[in-house]
């Protein structure tokens, strides 16, 4: 069991929305390493930043550093932090026992046994919940229910487990003391030592694009980037009602610079684009926000047209000038030259307008 020792923590804000500190166990076995050698991560997680990390391969040995605010730590907190490690990588759960129980002692395969345990509160800094989950293979198999403290299993092999855990709710019963209490208080440690990463919040940039997918239908895309933290809502609306079902949606993906990003998409018939509404709602966004796909203006259009055709113009007479001067000259391969010159920034040109063209009638 986690080991932290215990601290009072005064706090001098209410922090919108809830925050969660979990980690994560993996134990990995493969036919070249043996049941007896194993490769072994452990990774820490606050919200959505991760803040400490380990992996056996490692060749020092000790955990590292994943947030700035760590690097603040006193060497008290380290040497809790290797018990912690310690304690993590003599996971109850036997692997050895799994694969036989499995009957994969001798399948030659990879496999892993994964743990996850962690805590929440509200925004005033209250509790809200604990969890902790056993995963085998990257299915769930056992959870431990915060409110009975009885063990759920999701088949059979995971039952006689369970049942053994049932026979005796200590080590349950000290889950719980440790997830309410030391959890708890260690998160909003982080929480108030990382603030400045951890409680900002980036509104997201959204944008609807429409993609032809035939000459009947049609896909409306809602896409918002570069936004923390990573909880948002997209939701599509026709004619005010709420789209849920018929929605395509990825999972908030990091965005590699700190923030993430999301994207919803809905088909329906070619011409009915206006009846469709995406609705964003975000902890960095005073009011949700309310986007539709616009249809190019006629005027917008025009202006296109007539850009491109004064682009064309000015090109041809370009050209024309370029072209005198070059037969004017002595030597007929200047002559070649030019006029490949010319060819080329015309198929440029082209190439610019049909771009654009392509970009506006998304």
């Amino acid at each position: 069991m986690l080991l932290f020792f215990l601290m009072s923590l005064a706090l001098t804000e209410t922090w919108a929305g809830s925050h969660s500190m979990r980690y994560i166990d993996t134990v990995v076995t493969a036919p070249r390493l043996g049941l007896e050698e194993r490769w072994f991560t452990l990774v820490g997680y606050v919200d959505d930043q991760q803040f400490v990390r380990f992996h056996s391969n490692n060749a020092s040995q000790s955990t590292e550093i994943g947030a700035p605010w760590i690097e603040l730590e006193t060497p008290d907190y380290w040497e809790r932090e290797k018990r912690h490690l310690k304690d993590s990588q003599n996971c109850p759960m036997s692997l050895q026992n799994l694969h036989f129980n499995y009957n994969q002692s001798h399948d030659g395969g990879v496999h892993t046994l994964q743990r996850m345990y962690g805590c929440e509160v509200f925004g005033n800094g209250s509790f809200s919940t604990f969890f902790l989950l056993y995963g085998y293979d990257g299915q769930d198999k056992l959870s431990l229910d915060p409110e009975t403290l009885n063990w759920i299993a999701s088949d059979s092999v995971a039952l006689s487990i369970k049942l053994k855990l049932d026979a005796d709710r200590s080590p349950a019963e000290r889950w719980k003391v440790h997830l309410t209490v030391t959890c708890v208080q260690w998160l909003l440690r982080h929480l108030e030592k990382g603030k400045e990463t951890l409680l900002r919040t980036d509104p997201p940039s959204v944008q609807v694009t429409r993609h032809i997918t035939s000459d009947s239908e049609v896909i409306l895309k809602c896409r918002a980037w570069g936004f923390y933290p990573a909880e948002i809502s997209l939701i599509w609306l026709r004619n005010g009602e709420e789209q849920i079902q018929d929605t395509e949606y990825i999972d908030t993906r990091p965005g590699g610079d700190g923030t993430f990003q999301k994207w919803a998409a809905v088909e329906m018939p070619f011409g009915n684009e206006e009846k469709y509404t995406c609705r964003v709602q975000h902890e960095g966004l005073p009011e949700p926000l309310f986007l539709k796909w616009e249809l190019q203006s006629p005027f917008t259009g025009y202006m296109i047209g007539i850009m491109a055709v004064v682009l064309l113009l000015t090109s041809v007479i370009a050209g024309i000038v370029i072209w005198k001067k070059c037969i004017s000259g002595r030597e007929n391969h200047l002559v070649y030259i030019c006029l490949y010159l010319i060819l080329e920034s015309a198929l440029r040109l082209f190439t610019a307008i049909e771009t654009v063209d392509e970009q506006i009638n998304k």
